[in-house]
């Protein structure tokens, strides 16, 4: 075994472990999903869901995924696949009469059913990430209660 070879063997092993280390930690990264459940109170339109996945997005940003469940077809679950490990928050909110968008009232405030991963509350505005956060790992499932 020549010192070229006696050097460059170890340095292809070593990459070569390395590579399948990161393959498999990709994968495992990859391989998280969230089981969604919601609840209505009424049958009709759809619910539009937003999910987030940091702080920053969640208070103004662009959402990692979007999804819409057609109540009316009776669709009250949805699995989202393909998520890295960590920490999500979503925004909720059913549109009743499918219109399209969230209606409010003259002052501003929702007029049709919404809610924020946990089922947490906002006070004065929507639930705050610290309420609304939870981590994702493997399968997981959130429930949202919209009413």
């Amino acid at each position: 075994m020549n010192v070229l070879t006696r050097n460059i063997a170890p340095a292809l092993f070593l990459m070569m472990a390395a590579t399948s280390v990161h393959a498999t930690s990709l994968q495992a990264e990859q391989a998280a999903s969230l089981n969604l459940k919601v609840e209505t109170a009424a049958a009709t339109g759809k619910v539009m869901v937003v999910l987030y996945d940091s702080e920053a997005a969640y208070e103004g940003g662009a959402p990692v995924r979007a999804v819409e469940l057609d109540i009316a077809a009776g669709q009250h679950e949805t699995v989202i696949e393909g998520l890295k490990a960590g920490t999500y928050g979503l925004k909720a909110f059913h549109d009743v009469n499918g219109n399209g968008r969230m209606d409010t009232n003259p002052f501003g405030m929702p007029v049709e059913p919404y809610a924020f991963s946990n089922n947490a509350v906002g006070n004065m505005g929507p639930a705050k990430w610290d309420r609304a956060r939870f981590e994702v790992s493997g399968q997981t499932l959130q429930t949202l209660n919209l009413r």
